[in-house]
């Protein structure tokens, strides 16, 4: 999955308040003061690491390390542990940890610990389970990929080395559920591809009684093998991955399911074809696991009841689309569009059938019941379905595709009910028993905020207001966003915002720096707090920072997000240019000084738009881009451009490289040799396109760096300075040619 990196703080230099004084407010001294300012004007989330516990009748949360609980009913606090005297068992070291679960009665606390990273969402680590009754801590798993509680609270599984574990807590034993591991070959662990593009680095779940284990078992052994190196030392230390690009082998699934009381293994009968399983999800019947398959094209969904014991399968669903169909949203941080209620023979899934993303409800033979939500506008995130009361807790965009608000419907569609208050984007931690949330919203005009309501409609607590927020705005100049719309040539309304420069003067003319990434299903511009450092600098240096919800965006519908499959760089590369012929248009603006920046999807569109519409931008920042997008992995390209070779020709007009030789402005790009996402040879393939023509660029290398480009604090500081001295001498100042 392509990704737009944000800027992170690096140190914050705090100058003295003289009271009684007045204080004029102060600019940024440098950029290192800028990118710090991020963190500044983010401000606190609000409670780290809530976990409702008790059924939802408390949650937890961390502070310095502790672990608290906190009641909304009576507005109790209580310490549940103190780990700061704790030592591993065993030795003398302090006890440290990454995360925890509860267990499902609340007794027992899960800690990950010593935590080594792989891909983006795994890692290995050591697990403890930790008695909140006596205290005792003791180590369950280690070097494991992932590991979990059962519900009941009486084991723990886990995955290590390609083969999954249990150890029970009552006979202290480790038992070893699968044993034909070998190299690129896994069960209950995904590969690079599965876990980067389906979004899950767990690959196995737990039955809701604890009978069952159902896991995927993944073979890479055909996908080709793609090395990388950061060129350190004298011999050649290479990094290997299977990586499939389009049209190469794909990983290979099927779903086992273990029954504990005897660990006897079954397969699923669910034939994969040259397709993939990118879900699996236990339902209310005992031994019951659905099995959701995708072709490979990703536009043809089906839904299948299994029998966890004798692996028999019967499809109860399917969606077939034009275009393709989600079953997670990786920008929303949304890992499901499948949901089975606990108690209840119903589940529910969202699909844009009609247009737009809706809740439809189904029985367990596939009749479709009916459907939940309807009008002009998305279901974003479902965060509690409730069977008992039979009711939906959601967010969608039905106040403004640039608000996220939350509602609750009764499963019969009636009733619908705005539960939040505030206009702006709202991120929502909702309690199991539906009687609670804490709601984390902003806006453009408001910071951060973070509150606990109940779902009657009753503000119990604010938890958090960044009055820190509010005193550096106080004391440090600062740009706010606007948002507007226009309409291209086209007749697309298109939602863009604007920073303005310090000082605005409507009588000036000002450089436009367009900050853009442009994916399918992304969206850049909200209702919400612009906390960006480094756009905060460019307006204090005088430029126009604009972000664009382009065509292929969420948030907008079916036609608008899918107009661009099988066409990427298309019509997004048009709204771009129309963005910045727009904003000529505006008396303070300088049409012939425009910038386009992004990186990954983003490095592919700022090079793309810079390269098929060169009479619009002069400079173009380019991070980390893909030129061609066979040179990118299977499953997230064939999603949104088909397969090959039926769509070749259609894959070399979204290609970068043919059109170099249009270059006219000046362009900076720069890319990491240990990118495992976005691999460095979509930038040379480009660099040589370009040499090739006779054009310049500017080519920056950072090794280490994988997608993000920067690998620490002073590289990341270095590039920001690259990227601002590239928009200053060829954009503010100079010329770019």
């Amino acid at each position: 999955m392509l990704r737009n990196y944000s800027l992170y703080g690096l140190v914050f230099l705090l100058f003295v308040h003289i009271p009684g004084f007045p204080q004029q407010k102060q600019r940024f001294q440098n950029l290192q003061q800028a990118l710090a300012a991020t963190g500044r004007l983010a401000g606190s989330q609000g409670p780290a690491s809530v976990n409702w516990i008790d059924g939802g009748t408390r949650f937890s949360f961390t502070e310095k390390g502790v672990i608290k609980s906190f009641s909304p009913k009576d507005g109790r606090e209580e310490v549940v542990f103190d780990g700061s005297k704790l030592t591993l068992p065993g030795t003398d070291k302090p006890f440290a940890y990454e995360s925890f679960q509860w267990s499902k009665d609340s007794k027992n606390l899960f800690f990950q610990t010593n935590f080594r990273p792989v891909w983006r969402r795994s890692g290995i680590s050591d697990y403890y389970v930790y008695s909140v009754t006596d205290k005792s801590l003791k180590l369950v798993a280690k070097d494991a990929q992932t590991a979990e509680l059962s519900p009941d609270g009486k084991k723990v599984g886990y995955e290590r080395d390609g083969n999954l574990f249990v150890f029970d807590f009552a006979s202290q034993k480790e038992t070893q559920l699968t044993n034909d591991a070998a190299p690129y070959f896994y069960n209950g662990r995904f590969g690079w591809a599965y876990e980067e593009e389906f979004g899950l680095a767990q690959a196995w779940e737990w039955s809701p009684d604890s009978k069952f284990i159902a896991y995927w078992q993944i073979d890479e052994r055909q996908v080709p093998i793609y090395a990388m190196t950061d060129y350190k030392g004298f011999d050649e230390n290479f990094v290997k991955l299977p990586y499939p690009r389009v049209g190469d082998n794909n990983p290979t699934a099927r779903i086992g399911v273990v029954e504990l009381a005897n660990n006897k293994a079954q397969w699923m009968k669910v034939d994969l074809g040259d397709g993939y399983i990118p879900r699996i999800y236990w339902t209310s019947q005992e031994g019951q696991l659905a099995v959701v398959h995708l072709n490979r094209k990703q536009n043809h969904l089906r839904l299948f009841l299994t029998n966890a014991r004798t692996g028999e399968a019967k499809q109860i669903m399917e969606e077939k689309n034009n275009a393709w169909i989600d079953v997670f949203d990786f920008f929303a941080g949304i890992m499901h569009y499948f949901y089975f209620p606990a108690d209840s023979r119903e589940f529910f899934w969202v699909s844009e059938r009609d247009g737009f993303a809706h809740i439809y409800r189904y029985d367990y033979t596939g009749k479709l019941l009916n459907q939940v939500t309807k009008g002009n506008w998305e279901v974003v995130f479902v965060y509690n379905v409730d069977a008992k009361n039979k009711k939906i807790y959601y967010t969608s965009t039905q106040q403004s595709p640039l608000d996220r608000q939350l509602y609750v419907v009764d499963f019969d569609g009636k009733n619908t009910r705005k539960l939040t208050q505030a206009a702006g984007r709202h991120k929502i931690d909702f309690a199991p028993n539906g009687q609670y949330y804490i709601d984390n919203y902003s806006n453009t005009t408001t910071p951060t905020r973070v509150e606990l309501w109940d779902t009657k409609g009753k503000l119990l607590k604010t938890l958090e207001a960044n009055t820190s927020v509010t005193e550096f705005l106080n004391n440090y100049v600062y740009s706010p966003k606007e948002l507007t719309r226009f309409t291209t040539s086209d007749g697309q309304k298109i939602d863009i915002s604007i920073i303005k420069p310090l000082d605005f003067d409507a009588t000036k003319k000002y450089p436009v720096v367009l900050d853009i990434y442009g994916g399918p299903g992304a969206q850049s511009v909200y209702n919400d707090f612009s906390f960006t450092g480094w756009h905060q600098f460019l307006a204090q240096q005088g430029y126009v920072v604009v972000s664009v919800n382009n065509r292929g965006s969420g948030g907008y519908g079916y036609q608008f997000e899918k107009i661009v499959y099988e066409k990427l760089g298309l019509y997004e590369s048009r709204d771009f240019a129309e963005t910045a012929k727009y904003l000529a248009t505006q008396s303070w603006v300088d049409g012939g000084r425009i910038a386009i920046r992004g990186h990954s999807y983003g490095g592919y569109m700022s090079s793309y738009t810079m390269l098929t519409h060169p009479d619009v931008f002069k400079v173009s920042l380019v991070g980390a881009p893909v030129t061609d997008w066979r040179l990118y992995d299977s499953i997230y390209t064939e999603r949104y451009m088909g397969l090959l070779p039926e769509n070749d020709a259609k894959y070399q007009k979204s290609a970068v490289s043919p059109n170099a030789k249009n270059l006219q402005g000046k362009m900076f790009i720069a890319h990491s040799t240990m990118d495992e996402n976005v691999h460095i040879r979509n930038t040379m393939q480009l660099m040589n396109a370009l040499e090739d023509a006779g054009k310049d660029a500017d080519l920056r290398i950072y090794p280490p760096g994988a997608h993000g480009v920067a690998y620490n604090s002073t590289s990341s500081l270095l590039l920001y300075q690259q990227y601002t001295d590239c928009l200053e001498k060829y954009l503010k100042n100079g010329t770019a040619n």
